[in-house]
């Protein structure tokens, strides 16, 4: 469900000794799902709901059969921890899915389904193997195998750059991931970077495809009408609500795009705003690293970014491609610095907004800056007056905040205005400005008339500029141009204060946003196209 089994992958063999598992683990666990969970559980004459039937066994409890440790991953319905078989001593991941959760007849359905995907496709190195799915009173447990190398594109970032034959083998893996479906008739729904996990940390381990939560089974011919996935990989014609397997390798060629220069093809700050992109179907080859990528690669794109599902390439064309075929002497020269500072998730815009958090910081009270400053002191170890990363890390983690490594370094260095790795207090409050993401309207609108020195309501292009300059950042209209095109939403070349708000409160960070959307948001994101004449239903 969802990305429950996100990050299995953050885990490393060596961390999870024996020792990691004590014999008091034997007992129950706080996190374990309690009696009374919805549809039953708990007493109170209510029938207990039972979910996989057929599909699962039942246990009196999880821990009958394995040792739970530390939490990997959660997603909406789910969390993954860590786990080891009793008997076997072998690590594992266990995705727990509550009852509680599970609030209608879909969400079960989607349960059953997911478990049912997953024993129906065949054994492959490319898809994470399921061992062994249970119910217990409170929950339902699916036990894969660990996946320790992490994300796709973590990797991609420590690795400092990325080459167009690294792109070719994640694409060849990702769409022979969704050939198998198709073959055995399973749209997968929710192809992102995500949800594909490395299988060790080793330099040539596989790629696994580890969450069939939103997949579905399908027969020749048949098309659905239901809006699922993430925003920036979703088909034009997922929008229209009239769909089949061809969207799966539209989701793929995102990858792909993504692979190559570091951002979605289709890209805005607002759900409408993407799915209108994606329905107009532009596609951005000039900006850098486009021109010096092959024209192969590029040929590749266009065809999986087809917006006719019936011109679209098939998994089998997309593997018979040329680019893919001679992948082995496809560009091994670094796509450059490009696409890794663009995968590190903060845009130009981010050093907008973190100047205006800046301003924000500068004018709260003493009482609402005195919670932060004593967490900036208790975090402060060695009382420098500045918070290392590994200070940072161990802080963040003693109030129970899940941020992976990755991220938080990401964070510092979005935040890190002299690039020494470590933050000053006014740095710290900036960032914790941030995780707060900012909702207090008195403070966004004090921001907004720091940058509109006129007074006029608006923020323009030469106060931007000014503003950007006080903050360090080079005197370029290029900077202020890139945040324009991506702050002012009706294009009338200023930011008024609702699009700075949107800015403020929605973030910048296009991975986090792609995380999950539900059902409803999508029925209203729908609807919403329909009434401003973007999409026409049941026409192709």
């Amino acid at each position: 469900m969802g990305n429950c089994c996100r990050s299995p992958a953050a885990v490393a063999r060596e961390d999870v000794s024996s020792s990691h598992f004590p014999a008091s683990n034997a007992k129950k666990k706080p996190h374990q799902p309690k009696n009374g969970a919805a549809g039953g559980g708990g007493g109170g004459g209510q029938k207990r709901l039972a979910v996989l039937g057929d599909e699962g066994c039942e246990v009196t409890g999880i821990d009958d059969k394995y040792v739970l440790d530390r939490e990997l991953g959660r997603g909406e319905f789910g969390v993954t921890y860590l786990c080891m078989d009793r008997d076997t001593k072998e690590l594992l991941a266990c995705k727990s899915i509550s009852k509680r959760k599970l609030r209608t007849a879909v969400d079960v359905e989607d349960v059953r389904r997911e478990v049912a995907i997953m024993r129906h496709l065949p054994k492959s190195p490319s898809i994470v193997t399921l061992r062994e799915a249970c119910e217990d009173e409170g929950a339902v447990h699916l036990v894969m195998e660990l996946c320790e190398g992490g994300e796709l594109f973590d990797r991609i970032v420590a690795r400092g750059h990325y080459t167009e034959r690294a792109a070719a083998n994640v694409t060849r893996t990702i769409v022979e991931v969704v050939q198998l479906c198709h073959r055995h008739g399973v749209i997968h729904r929710d192809l992102k970077p995500e949800n594909f996990l490395f299988a060790n940390k080793k330099e040539n381990s596989p790629l696994k495809a580890i969450d069939f939560g939103l997949s579905i089974f399908f027969k020749p011919g048949e098309k659905f009408s239901e809006i699922v996935g993430s925003p920036y990989y979703m088909a034009p014609e997922v929008l229209k609500r009239n769909y089949g397997p061809e969207i799966d390798i539209w989701s793929a060629g995102v990858i792909l795009y993504i692979l190559l220069c570091g951002v979605p093809p289709f890209w805005a700050e607002t759900e409408q705003g993407v799915a209108q992109a994606i329905l107009r179907g532009n596609i951005d080859f000039k900006r850098e690293p486009w021109p010096n990528v092959s024209e192969n690669a590029k040929d590749l794109v266009r065809h999986m970014l087809e917006p006719d599902p019936k011109l679209r390439l098939t998994a089998k064309q997309v593997l018979e491609h040329t680019w893919l075929q001679n992948a082995k002497k496809a560009p091994n020269v670094p796509l450059g610095d490009i696409v890794k500072s663009r995968l590190k998730q903060f845009s130009r815009m981010n050093r907008f907004k973190r100047r205006a958090l800046r301003v924000i910081a500068d004018h709260l009270s003493a009482e609402e800056v005195e919670d932060i400053k004593e967490m900036f002191k208790t975090m402060d170890t060695d009382n420098d007056g500045i918070v290392s990363y590994e200070e940072l890390k161990t802080g963040i983690a003693k109030l129970g905040s899940h941020l992976a490594e990755s991220e938080l370094q990401m964070l510092i260095e979005a935040v890190d205005t002299n690039g020494r790795g470590a933050l000053d207090y006014g740095e710290f409050l900036a960032v914790s400005l941030h995780l707060q993401r900012m909702a207090n309207d008195e403070h966004l609108r004090r921001a907004f008339l720091f940058f509109d020195k006129d007074g006029n309501g608006f923020i323009e292009p030469e106060e931007l500029r000014e503003a950007l300059v006080d903050d360090g950042a080079a005197d370029s209209m290029e900077v202020v141009n890139d945040i324009l095109q991506e702050v002012d939403t009706d294009k009338d070349g200023k930011i008024s204060y609702d699009e700075f708000v949107a800015m403020m409160k929605t973030g910048t960070d296009w991975r986090k946003a792609s995380r999950h959307y539900s059902r409803g948001r999508f029925n209203s994101l729908s609807m919403k196209l329909i009434k401003d004449g973007s999409v026409k239903l049941g026409v192709e």
